[in-house]
């Protein structure tokens, strides 16, 4: 049961705290970051006192405060955490706290929910927090309208403009990280100087995009992957967003800036009539003292803790669209699966092409039923020839969307998201569906239940392959509404829905490849692909910041062809295999046409996938800070320490000769180990005459290394040619 809050609430967990004072009339943020221990009444009086600011000239005549829910009435003048309307009026809200209640979470950390009213705009709002165990904090909030129905003043709803979650940051919390990106080419990291003014980023496209800034972290400068304190928040949600750290020369409060952000709202998308609720979706902020390592190990536990999180052994897979494309030849496809099922394949996967009039991709989007010009007998032929050699089936689809020249765009035009006035342009020759229009969500999840039900689909790879742009649809009056929070709302109801009937259902969020990874699709999926590009030089850097987020058992990690089919780049089997080992692997090409040699190589890939994926999904992803961005070292070392695998890559070549020593991070330096280099995937190509001489006897056998070598002092590593990488293992000595 809550119970009554002292008058200061400390949240902590894992290290991490959020404190906030009970203040009238709206609670303050005192602190946020390091948790300050167990604070005593005096501590919580000093902390309290040391929370107001100086009085600055030409300002405020009382101390500016930072409250939980900042607006123009607290002397704020960043970013207000509500803007909104009721015809025009409510406009400067002014709020007061009407309840407050605070429990201690079972396995640590803690919740407070406070109850504020508006009675300008006549409005309840609810804000949650909720620190989890490890450490993030997750913040919502939810606005009512109040407005007596009987009342002919509250004819007007009133508008939601936005809503913004805001958090504060210490004055040595100097520089930004977030990222950018196209496709195949997704979060490319950028950083700049945190100065005066507001640094902020808008998503626009119905989703996050491949440009999403995925994850804003602010820090001390210079901060890297295993130093630096860093703040950190992701938005959880599918739709547009925005993003935002702010600075303003007065402060905020005894803080010196603000990092917030929440879901984009349209003009006119939420309107609250009486008695009416929105709430927002979770917004999640991370603390962590030890860089950047740090704050992945915290949303790594989070989603781990998940009671839906994988559990079991994530299944090798074979995805059949690089091998086959289009050509849906069942022959051929079967004896893709035997190829599969001999060098380990687990699950086989279908792509696209299979469905009424898909011969490439200006048709068919909508019509999910099976062609049957190009699959007489359905698919059972295939599905039951997978099964028979062991593995499971999935299906790739792209629900949300439409063709025009199809059975149901030819139909249903009015189920099409778009202006009354007519179509923009399409993208990949698709449009979107209105998913909020009901018959047009119950159409999908009927035909989607057919095909799971009727094939026992294991696993749905689920595409979003287009923006969204004017995405309206009809209101109660017939006229144009913006549609876009609208239509998130329904996929997330899909989903649920489909799940509920499939309880054993995989999905993968495959969106463009990495154009729809956030919080809140993993709240119902089970992976994501985060490229469609499969060169493993763009895939080290894609795959290592996509895991500043996701641990490393929900990313799509696929081997490719030589050359890439993105990018016409050669590469080595070497590097394409060993980058594709850290994570949630797969196989993207046309095994039929492999070498003997090839397919040896990728049978021994295959087995050493099954022996390190437990420590692979379970372990703590680690990268070293290196001075020379030509080489990257990162591995994944398990919970207690005692295993670890490495990969040492070099990606172009360097000025420098040599790496010098460079230190293996996570290992206890209190520890003996033993190390070795797998050779299973074959050597990389060197650039030197010989090996550093521990690099020839681990090539051998196991070698014994004191963890204060490994961790502290670092091993001197070979010098490899570009585009090559190295497995180094590492276990506890006894």
């Amino acid at each position: 049961m809550p119970t009554t809050p002292a008058r200061i609430v400390c949240l902590r967990a894992a290290g991490a705290a959020l404190v906030v004072e009970l203040t009238e009339p709206v609670p303050r943020v005192l602190h946020w970051g390091q948790d300050l221990g167990d604070l005593s009444d005096a501590d919580c009086a000093a902390l309290s006192l040391t929370a107001e600011a100086a009085v600055l000239n030409n300002a405020l005549d009382t101390p500016r405060r930072f409250t939980i829910w900042p607006t123009e009435a607290d002397g704020w003048s960043g970013t207000p955490a509500q803007q909104g309307h009721r015809a025009g009026t409510g406009t400067t809200p002014r709020l007061r706290t009407t309840g407050v209640e605070h429990r201690q979470l079972p396995d640590g950390g803690g919740e407070l929910v406070v109850h504020l009213v508006d009675e300008v705009a006549d409005l309840e709002i609810t804000v949650s927090y909720r620190l989890e165990p490890s450490g993030v904090l997750g913040v919502q909030a939810e606005v009512t309208s109040r407005a007596d129905p009987q009342d002919p003043a509250a004819a007007a709803p009133y508008d939601l403009a936005d809503l913004c979650t805001l958090l504060p940051l210490p004055e040595r919390a100097g520089e930004v990280l977030d990222f950018t990106g196209k496709w195949s080419r997704e979060r490319s990291p950028q950083r700049r100087p945190l100065e005066f003014g507001s640094y902020s980023r808008e998503v626009r496209r119905g989703k996050p995009g491949v440009d999403s800034p995925y994850l804003l972290a602010v820090g001390v400068p210079g901060f890297g992957f295993r130093q630096g304190e860093v703040w950190g928040l992701h938005v959880g949600w599918s739709g547009d967003q925005r993003y935002l750290v702010q600075r303003l020369p007065e402060g905020a409060g005894t803080h010196a800036a603000v990092l917030g952000g929440g879901e984009l709202l349209r003009a006119g998308e939420i309107r609250l009539g009486p008695g009416e609720s929105h709430r927002t979706p979770v917004c999640w902020f991370a603390w962590s003292g030890q860089g950047l390592d740090g704050l992945a190990d915290r949303f790594h536990r989070l989603l781990r803790d998940r009671p839906t999180h994988p559990r079991g052994p994530r299944p090798l897979i074979l995805n059949s669209w690089e091998a086959v494309y289009f050509d849906h030849d069942l022959d051929r496809l079967l004896r893709l699966a035997d190829r599969a099922a001999e060098v380990g394949v687990e699950r086989f996967v279908l792509d696209d092409g299979w469905f009424s009039g898909r011969r490439d991709d200006s048709a068919g989007l909508g019509d999910w039923t099976v062609d049957p010009a190009v699959w007489p007998d359905g698919l059972t032929p295939l599905v039951d020839h997978v099964r028979g050699l062991g593995m499971e089936f999935g299906l790739w689809v792209e629900p949300e969307m439409v063709n025009l020249d199809s059975d149901l765009a030819r139909s249903r035009p009015e189920w099409i998201l778009g202006p009354s006035a007519g179509l923009g342009p399409s993208a990949r020759h698709q449009y979107a569906l209105n998913l909020a229009e009901p018959d047009a969500w119950s159409y999908l999840l009927d035909a989607l239940d057919r095909l799971v039900t009727r094939y026992a689909v294991d696993f749905l790879k689920w595409d979003h392959n287009r923006e969204l742009h004017e995405a309206v649809r009809p209101g109660p009056d017939g006229a144009d509404r913006p549609g876009g929070h609208a239509q998130v709302a329904a996929l997330y109801r899909l989903i649920d829905a489909l799940k509920q009937r499939h309880p054993g259902l995989e999905i993968e969020s495959c969106a463009s490849g990495g154009g729809r990874i956030d919080l809140g699709i993993l709240q119902r999926t089970d992976r994501v692909w985060p490229s469609d590009c499969n060169d493993p030089l763009e895939r080290q850097s894609i795959q290592r910041w996509t895991g500043q987020l996701l641990p490393p058992e929900l990313v799509g990690t696929h081997v490719g062809p030589s050359p890439s089919h993105t990018t016409g780049r050669p590469g080595s089997d070497t590097f394409r295999l060993v980058t594709s080992l850290f994570g949630h692997a797969g196989i993207e090409q046309d095994l039929t046409r492999c070498t003997p040699e090839e397919l040896a190589r990728i049978t021994a890939w295959s087995r050493l996938y099954r022996e390190f994926r437990p420590l692979l999904h379970t372990g703590r992803v680690v990268r070293a800070d290196l001075g020379d961005e030509a080489v990257l070292l990162h591995g994944v070392v398990a919970e207690d320490a005692a295993s670890a695998l490495y990969c040492w890559a070099r990606l172009s070549t360097s000025a420098a000769g040599q790496s010098g020593r460079v230190r293996l991070p996570g290992l206890r330096t209190d520890a003996a180990y033993r190390i070795r280099i797998r050779t299973e995937l074959g050597l990389p190509s060197l650039h030197q005459t010989a090996n550093p001489p521990w690099a020839d006897q681990a090539l051998a056998d196991w070698i014994t290394v004191p963890g204060p070598v490994l961790g502290l002092a670092g091993l001197p590593m070979p010098t490899l040619d570009p585009e090559q990488a190295l497995l180094i293992e590492v276990r506890m000595q006894g």
